[in-house]
């Protein structure tokens, strides 16, 4: 009765997020090896289809690999595919390594301010009425809203769109994940020391001025603040 315990269509991404969480959260180590399917499965209260699709989805994003008579392990971090929002979710989920914090800071900085300066040249009126009407909402809900957080996303997300680059276009998702978990783990433990409106604001108005300096320099700026309310220091 292979079937029998799933009661839900969508428990193998519940499984899928708690083993996760898991992994990513250190309780479950590289080279960690799971049960056998039969045993894993009766041990989570679900369908061996349930945990095999679970086991499915935690692979496509590195978390794990499955051999033939080996069984299903726990992958090296490196193998991780880190920038898969889900695996970003997780990670912000618990207490994540300020080490790795800075790296997204660092990553955004690299690609960031360099797409605000592609979109100043490139940007067309629909894409600014976006970035535009996300800043309203920003305004209007606050970053410590869930919507206003969202709409910061949208902010950051159409900016890499107007860069005009298929490449960056398809780290958007990746991009804003690390935007609203970053975001959200500012506020952890206290209110958000500024406001951060007037700074996307200036970013905006460089691109819709077609200063493509000028809007790389305010990207970049806004992402130093950013760093700086977490209080963690930047690299040299």
């Amino acid at each position: 009765m292979d079937d029998a315990r799933s009661t839900s269509p969508r428990i193998h991404g519940t499984i899928a997020h708690d083993i996760g969480v898991e992994i990513v959260g250190g309780v479950r180590k590289p080279g960690d090896v799971f049960g056998g399917e039969i045993e894993a499965s009766e041990q989570l209260g679900i369908s061996r289809t349930a945990y095999r699709e679970a086991i499915r989805i935690l692979s496509a994003k590195g978390l794990v690999e499955s051999r033939p008579k080996a069984g299903t392990r726990v992958t090296a971090r490196h193998r991780w595919n880190l920038l898969d929002p889900d695996v970003l979710a997780w990670t912000f989920e618990g207490e994540p390594d300020p080490e790795f914090i800075l790296d997204l800071f660092e990553l955004r900085g690299v690609i960031e301010p360099a797409a605000a300066a592609f979109a100043a040249r490139r940007r067309t009126q629909a894409q600014l009425d976006d970035m535009k009407a996300a800043l309203d909402d920003m305004g209007r809900l606050g970053l410590a809203d869930s919507e206003g957080r969202a709409a910061d996303q949208r902010f950051h997300r159409a900016i890499l769109a107007a860069a005009g680059n298929e490449a960056l276009a398809a780290l958007a998702s990746s991009v804003g994940a690390a935007v609203s978990w970053t975001t959200k783990y500012k506020q952890r433990t206290r209110a958000l020391p500024r406001d951060p409106l007037p700074d996307h604001i200036l970013v905006h108005e460089a691109i819709v001025a077609r200063d493509d300096q000028a809007a790389h320099d305010a990207m970049a700026h806004l992402l130093h603040l950013a760093l700086a309310d977490m209080d963690l220091p930047a690299r040299t």
